[in-house]
């Protein structure tokens, strides 16, 4: 009688954290093999965070280097609280954040939610910033050691771990849940209010700090120092300080802070990436298709855009200003204009002293002056146009259609410089009357609004060629502050790059300032139009011969690599 002999199964791989990271790497390898321009920005990305690392591992270390007590828990307090509140906001303003592992590849793995939390944390320190943070902060455990001995430096270290992880965990959890509420359409217009109430507080108070600055003793900044270290923001680096200076029973409870805070995030970011995962960010349910009435063509252009030409320029225009208004990624850029263009003006031409000092609340400042304001109005109108920077990345592979239809290079730019500006526009006439009532000078709109203008259409000349030739790929993901594995030091040099050039065009509004006196008070608005325009549209035409050149080329560049 035969027995028939089976073998066992063979075990189930556990998944962990090491295998995300792996993938990683070997992601990152892949592409940059055969891309030479990514190889390359990488290298500048990796040389921009050892000097980073290094200059900051020296300002660290200077107070234990020259025996500085008195200055060890400042630096640690704010300069770690300034690192962790870096990490929140950077990706979202500028920088993004690498999503070389899209969470949305693994929805349909068997993995767990804290498997997944779990190995993309781990991938996510597998980067040039948090190895450049880490040799940063190292110079804390200098401090500590030159102050406190070895045991000191030893609570320092892991000090300096934890608080790495919890700026990790800080700027994934942010931006991942920032992103899901950017995808719900209902909660859209509730995040822009909350937005602008933040926005509308910081340049007041910036003000009352600068004001408080002027009379304040290293006692008050001690004080304040150890409040901060006791919070999530300075209690990891404040760590091996307390050792060095007899407080060692609260090292225990700042690492205790440390982890809970960690904790917290990475339950946070796996909520909101769970949900990302399974889209589960609707607006709820779906309403009921209307009737249709006319044509097509006619239920294309909404009735706000109904002014527009039923030709190919309006159908663009209309399609560019519902992806403005409907895409994540376009809707994400358009907030943050919005709260940047909102109160640099104001902390720019406040000053520190302006509005507690002056009388009658509300009253012009002793430092403001036509040439400060024109040079304000010169970075808000600089920073509106750097979102074109990209304009066809965000089109992906969809661009494809504008290539099979032949399009126009002129007619594309213009249309979409056109849509763009249907949503900066009115932000440039609400900028230049706030600021120009803030300052208590009505007479100054003009010159606010032509400089905004003019500095404006320099930026969409300038983005224009930008666009069409340092165009990059953008991941095929929900999260709209994601960004590929390179691309974070490519969006860095594009803006740089645009922001540059646009202000050395605007440069002319800035000395007609300087040397016209009242008189440009009057000659602004006009002559900043003019100005503006004629650049945007020369722009739009030097570069249109570009872009019919280079369609293909295009195309090929802002199509995500799988």
């Amino acid at each position: 009688m035969a027995v028939a002999v089976t073998e066992p199964a063979a075990p189930a791989r556990v998944v962990s954290a090491r295998h995300f990271v792996r993938l990683k790497l070997r992601v990152m390898g892949n592409n940059f093999r055969g891309q030479g321009w990514r190889i390359a920005l990488f290298v500048v990305g990796v040389l921009g965070g050892l000097w980073f690392a290094a200059t900051g591992f020296f300002l660290f270390a200077a107070p234990g280097l020259a025996d500085g007590d008195r200055y060890a828990l400042l630096v640690a307090a704010f300069g770690g609280g300034l690192t962790v509140l870096g990490w929140l906001l950077l990706p979202l303003v500028f920088f993004g954040v690498d999503e070389t592992l899209d969470p949305a590849r693994f929805a349909l793995l068997p993995l767990s939610r804290r498997t997944l939390v779990t190995g993309l944390f781990a991938a996510a320190l597998v980067s040039v910033p948090a190895v450049a943070v880490l040799l940063a902060l190292s110079g804390l455990v200098v401090t500590a050691g030159a102050l406190g001995g070895w045991s000191a430096a030893l609570v320092q270290a892991v000090g300096v771990v934890g608080g790495l992880l919890l700026c990790v965990a800080a700027a994934r959890a942010v931006t991942s849940a920032f992103a899901t509420m950017l995808r719900s359409r209902r909660v859209r217009d509730l995040a822009a209010v909350l937005l602008a109430v933040v926005a509308a507080l910081i340049a007041p108070l910036q003000i009352a700090a600068t004001a408080a600055l002027r009379n304040a003793d290293w006692n008050r900044f001690t004080s304040v120092a150890t409040v901060v270290g006791w919070t999530p923001f300075g209690a990891p680096w404040t760590v091996g300080i307390d050792v060095a200076q007899g407080r060692a029973w609260a090292a225990p409870a700042k690492l205790l802070i440390t982890a809970l805070a960690v904790l917290a995030l990475l339950a946070w970011w796996s909520r909101s990436l769970e949900s990302a995962m399974v889209g589960a960010a609707s607006s709820g349910r779906a309403p009921a298709r209307a009737e249709t009435t006319g044509t097509a063509v006619t239920g294309f252009f909404p009735r706000a855009l109904g002014w527009l030409p039923r030709d190919r320029f309006g159908a663009l225009v209309v399609r560019e200003a519902r992806y403005w208004w409907r895409d994540a990624r376009r809707r994400a850029n358009l907030i943050t204009l919005a709260v940047i263009g909102l109160f640099v003006p104001a902390m720019v031409n406040l000053g520190g002293s302006g509005v507690l000092e002056g009388e009658g609340g509300f009253g012009a400042p002793d430092t403001s002056s036509p040439l400060l304001v024109s040079l304000s109005m010169l970075f808000v109108g600089v920073l509106a146009a750097v979102t074109l920077a990209n304009q066809f990345g965000f089109d992906g592979s969809a661009y494809a259609a504008h290539v099979v239809a032949a399009v126009p290079g002129k007619v594309e730019l213009r249309a979409r410089m056109a849509a763009f500006s249907l949503y900066v526009l009115p932000l440039v006439v609400v900028v230049s009357v706030v600021l120009a009532l803030i300052l208590g000078r009505p007479g100054w709109i003009g010159l606010t609004a032509g400089s905004l203008l003019a500095t404006y259409g320099a930026g969409l000349a300038v983005n224009t060629f930008l666009s069409v030739l340092g165009a990059y790929s953008l991941p095929e993901t929900s999260n709209p502050f994601a960004l590929n594995s390179g691309a974070g030091v490519a969006r860095s040099f594009l803006a740089l790059l645009s922001m540059v050039a646009s202000a050395a065009l605007a440069v002319p509004m800035v000395v007609a300032a300087a040397l016209l006196g009242d008189a440009w008070l009057w000659l602004a608005l006009p002559v900043g139009a003019a100005y503006g325009l004629g650049a945007a549209l020369l722009g739009a035409y030097l570069a249109g011969d570009v872009l019919d050149r280079r369609q293909p080329e295009l195309l090929a560049t802002v199509t995500p690599r799988r």
